[in-house]
């Protein structure tokens, strides 16, 4: 066995960061709970112990951490996201849980004001009070701001009417609908004094407290999944159902008694945009649990791996650890050097949420952008990992005792829920190419073309203490050494700024008669520009991680585990460095060899790096890793006896 070169005490308490508390309080409930995943119940039995399990979670006290301490909760949003991340094990748990106390109870937080918290929050909280979150509809699910549901107030009765005027507008795949849930908030076209005002949320009771469903309210239920059924997704329809007027979650809109409309954002499109940034909680809580589904992933296989042995060494008459072969570890220690990087880039996310309350409109705008981006790269990289992950182990990975079945069926949804990862990307590229202006939100396609192409190269750069840090390296740059982290941030930089300005030139050529047909052209650049915005995000926020740490050794361990990642997604985009001159033949084949060597050097602490994560040991039930454990455990105690 080689020794350890870090600390992996300090890098935990690194890996832990401002939330260790909140961490550390989950690992410490679980020890004390059993919330078994129920995958291998049928789908009724499935739904009703997730629910059990729910209350379970409530007697631990972890979902009072994102409510308002005035209503009895731990003032603590941002906890309350790492707080889900930390359930990957239980991934029905987690988005029911995500549903009732990050959708439901956050939309009320919100969206609301005091009437609401005050008569509303403690139930949600105690989960005597089920509840969904009805935004998507079946014909407009992206589209937020093109829902049909109509919420028409009347005067005379001082209340509301919503409705679902045609199929199309039934809410879809509704959380919390199909079996357990009481009151969704509801977003609808609110309509009063026969003007629209455009898309608001209200609360709607669809089930009284014995379970019947609600007068005027039809539920479908979704019915299996692929995974995730211990979630009771439904389908809802509205027939003028009628709820009062103090019902409207009206902090942003709000209708007095004779149906006057009145806002404290005069903007339409402004008021949609600040009233959904306010929910980002879900996004990000999605991008954390899916990074938690990776590296649970990545402990099963590389603990297997370690272990599993295959075809025997010329000349020693002992077979080979199939992780001692290069192949594997191509396949697995980049992805988990992408994981370390994804975990320092949402632990600064999860930091921005903390500080939301009192951020500018600008800090707003590219808190949501970077939402959406870091959603996105991350389910689509706990796709491809949990896949890979399930290869690796062989037939072996396909069992469903070993959890990897179940962890790619349960996380498969995550790629297009929270928003579809496509259109997150162009939400992205948006938000860079507008400069988060205020006429953002009243541009239409040609107007946002030429302001694109006029303003916004080079303003993505934005002046953070992390972005100052990465400039100075950045200074520094040798030009030989791939390994040196200036050249490595200045490819990610220059990568970025060629591809925007690249992006200008294209929209710069839009005018009234062919701007929708330039824009969507441009779609695939549009897209590419997001994904290396991305991808620079990420990489300075394991660049500021490792200046936090402070231990010497683990740092340098760090440093190898960036290297990986930096040369392994050039490695990957190859074609482009090579097209746009930035590497020459040469240097591509010094980085593929690179990437070998890295791999190599990592091996040996691949199981320590990725348990390092402290992913609750709870969840860590597959025989292929917990019977791993003991054969390494033994390997070890041998390595002690004979000193070999």
């Amino acid at each position: 066995m080689t020794e350890s070169a870090f600390d992996a005490g300090e890098l935990r308490r690194l890996l832990d960061g401002r939330w260790a508390e909140v961490r550390e309080r989950v690992r410490e409930a679980l020890r004390d709970t059993a919330l078994p995943s129920g995958d291998h119940l049928d789908t009724e039995s499935h739904r009703a112990l997730t629910l059990e399990q729910m209350h379970a979670l409530v007697e631990s006290g972890i979902p009072e951490l994102g409510f308002p301490t005035e209503h009895g909760g731990g003032g603590d949003p941002a906890g309350s996201v790492v707080s889900l991340e930390m359930l990957p094990g239980n991934l029905s748990l987690m988005v029911k849980a995500g549903v009732q106390w990050g959708l439901f109870g956050g939309a009320v937080v919100a969206l609301g004001t005091e009437r609401h918290h005050e008569r509303y929050l403690r139930d949600i909280m105690g989960l005597e009070l089920p509840g969904c979150f009805a935004m998507t509809e079946t014909g407009h699910g992206s589209d937020v701001q093109s829902l049909r549901t109509t919420a028409t107030y009347d005067p005379e009765t001082r209340e509301f009417v919503v409705h679902t005027p045609h199929e199309a507008a039934r809410k879809e795949y509704i959380g919390n609908a199909a079996r357990d849930g009481r009151m969704a908030v509801v977003f609808a076209q609110l309509i009063t004094r026969g003007e629209s005002h455009g898309v608001h949320a209200l609360l709607v009771p669809i089930r009284e407290a014995t379970g019947k469903v609600a007068d005027g309210v039809r539920i479908e239920d979704c019915g299996r999944k692929a995974g995730l059924n211990g979630v009771d997704n439904g389908r809802i329809y509205f027939d003028h159902v009628r709820v009062p007027r103090e019902n409207l979650l009206n902090r942003y809109g709000d209708v007095a008694a004779d149906g006057t409309y009145s806002s404290p954002i005069g903007s339409s499109g402004k008021r949609f945009f600040t009233m959904l940034g306010t929910l980002i909680r879900g996004r990000i809580s999605v991008a954390g649990t899916a990074g938690g589904a990776a590296k649970l992933a990545l402990e099963i296989a590389l603990r297997y791996g370690d272990v599993r042995r295959q075809f025997e060494k010329p000349g020693t008459g002992e077979e080979v650890a199939v992780l001692d072969y290069l192949g594997h570890q191509r396949k697995l220690l980049p992805a988990l050097a992408e994981s370390y990087a994804l975990h320092f880039a949402q632990q600064e996310l999860v930091a921005a949420l903390r500080e939301m309350g009192s951020a500018d409109e600008r800090a707003q705008r590219e808190l949501e952008s970077r939402a959406a981006g870091l959603k996105a790269v991350t389910t689509w990289h706990a796709t491809s990992t949990i896949q890979t992950c399930r290869e690796a182990c062989g037939g072996a990975g396909y069992l469903a005792e070993n959890q990897l079945a179940g962890l790619k069926a349960d996380t498969d949804v995550f790629t297009t829920f929270e928003g579809d990862n496509t259109v997150l990307l162009q939400l992205v590229a948006k938000g860079l190419l507008t400069n988060y202006k205020d006429q953002f939100d009243d541009l239409g396609t040609l107007a946002l073309a030429r302001f694109v192409a006029d303003q916004f190269v080079g303003a993505v750069f934005e002046r953070t203490a992390t972005r100052s840090l990465v400039q100075r390296i950045i200074d520094r740059a040798g030009e030989d050494d791939i390994l040196d982290r200036g050249w490595q941030l200045k490819m990610f930089d220059d990568r970025e700024r060629h591809v925007l300005d690249g992006l200008a030139r294209r929209l710069r050529k839009a005018d009234r008669s062919n701007a929708f047909e330039v824009f969507n052209n441009a779609q695939d650049h549009v897209l590419r520009a997001a994904q290396v915005h991305i991808d620079r995000v990420v990489l300075e926020a394991f660049v500021g991680a490792i200046d936090r740490c402070p231990d010497e050794a683990t740092a340098e361990m760090l440093d190898k585990l960036m290297d990986l990642y930096v040369l392994s997604n050039i490695e990957a985009d190859r074609a482009w460095f090579l097209e746009h001159e930035r590497i020459n033949p040469r240097r591509a084949k010094a980085i593929t060899q690179a990437v070998n060597d890295l791999c190599q050097q990592l091996r040996p602490h691949a199981v320590e790096l990725v348990e390092a994560f402290g992913t609750p040991r709870e969840w860590l039930t597959a025989p292929i890793a917990t019977g791993a454990e003991e054969s390494r455990q033994e390997r070890m105690a041998a390595h002690d006896r004979d000193g070999s």
